[in-house]
């Protein structure tokens, strides 16, 4: 395409623009000639940016961008690709068109942008419900990643959110919970829109509580993303119940039962969290004793988490298994001896718990010192 086709085609873009945005598409042929690639990539991603570029982005990639394609940022280049897919009219032409993406960056000083676009390819392929497809995809790119020192956050916010939404379409919730939170690690949370962030807040909570491998809500309970949950009064239910299994608070447990009901998946694994929740409040009565009093038989134990008698044997050597516990159980005087148990995120009630337990320390230790001093008072002296 020589000068005089692409003034033709820039003057006839920049008639077709919004307003506002007439003065970039005059500043792009200036730019162009000029040959000031990097200030015309920046210029573009801004065009681009803006809503009322949407029209124009996939003809301008086509027509306009291509022809320098390879003398940009790569990874700037995959950027505006992605942006102009978005206007592709359905999943398989958005396909097509970024797998031709893929073999255009598809160079050794380019791998970055080539992962970029191949965890895009395969969100797409996501879409149209070709899971081995898209696990192919997101191994190649995690196979190059792990091969980068250091690469753009962009990047690996592509392939944590991807990786999540692939393992959310597998059900495999544990994966899917550590994917989700990696991806909120890339990014600035405050991007999102409330409504993304909450609908986050509420999938990784569901993936928490139903996953079978996740005993431990700490990670979640400290992140910014969960009050997205106290928004509005719809969801206010699930942050409360996650905070109830985090101090296996078995009453508040009960009282939120029908909004468990409610939704479809927890629903599903109604058994499970009755599990879990009686597993929160072993190690809840385990944590509010003192080191040296955590023997406890196991009729104390059935009364703290109202687990059948029968079940709680079971109940002590699941909460081993897992590692929530240490320790070892006497099944002839049917008592469970603890030494430790796994650390926990503490909410208002549990750290008045421990404050409690370190005056009566505190106590106990004054207590001593003062018995040592009066029966040594001879060979003090």
């Amino acid at each position: 395409m020589n000068v005089d086709t692409i003034s033709d085609f820039l003057a006839e873009q920049r008639d077709q623009a919004p307003e506002e945005l007439q003065p970039l598409v005059l500043e792009f042929e200036t730019l162009w000639e000029r040959k000031l690639w990097h200030q015309l990539t920046n210029l573009l991603l801004e065009f681009f940016n803006h809503p009322g570029s949407a029209p124009q982005r996939l003809q301008f990639y086509k027509v306009f961008i291509l022809k320098f394609a390879d003398k940009i940022n790569q990874l700037k280049l995959v950027d505006l690709a992605l942006k102009a897919a978005t206007q592709c009219r359905d999943n398989q032409e958005r396909l097509s068109f970024l797998e031709a993406v893929v073999k255009k960056v598809d160079h050794e000083d380019s791998q970055d942008a080539y992962v970029f676009a191949t965890i895009a390819v395969a969100r797409v392929k996501l879409d149209l419900s070709d899971l081995d497809g898209a696990r192919k995809d997101l191994d190649t790119a995690e196979r190059i990643l792990d091969n980068f020192d250091s690469v753009e956050s962009v990047v690996h916010a592509a392939f944590y959110d991807t990786n999540a939404k692939y393992f959310q379409a597998k059900s495999d919730w544990g994966s899917y919970y550590k994917n989700a939170l990696l991806y909120l690690a890339c990014i600035d949370v405050k991007s999102l829109s409330l409504e993304e962030q909450r609908q986050r807040a509420y999938n990784l909570a569901i993936a928490a509580l139903v996953s079978s491998s996740i005993y431990n809500f700490g990670e979640l309970l400290l992140h910014p993303i969960l009050d997205a949950l106290t928004i509005d009064d719809r969801h206010k239910w699930l942050h409360q119940l996650l905070f109830a299994f985090n101090r296996g608070d078995l009453a508040t447990y009960d009282l939120l039962a029908s909004h468990i009901s409610s939704d479809p998946l927890l629903a599903q694994h109604t058994r499970q969290l009755r599990e879990k929740i009686y597993l929160a409040a072993l190690t809840e009565a385990v944590f509010r004793r003192p080191p040296h009093d955590r023997a406890m038989s196991f009729s104390t134990i059935a009364n703290e988490t109202k687990v059948h008698p029968d079940e709680i044997e079971h109940l002590i050597m699941k909460a081993l298994s897992l590692d929530l516990l240490r320790g070892t159980i006497d099944q002839v005087d049917e008592v469970a001896h603890i030494n430790w148990v796994q650390p926990k995120v503490l909410d208002m009630q549990q750290i008045k718990n421990m404050r409690q337990r370190l005056q009566e320390w505190d106590s106990s230790v004054d207590k001593l010192g003062n018995w040592i001093e009066g029966v040594g008072q001879d060979v003090w002296a």
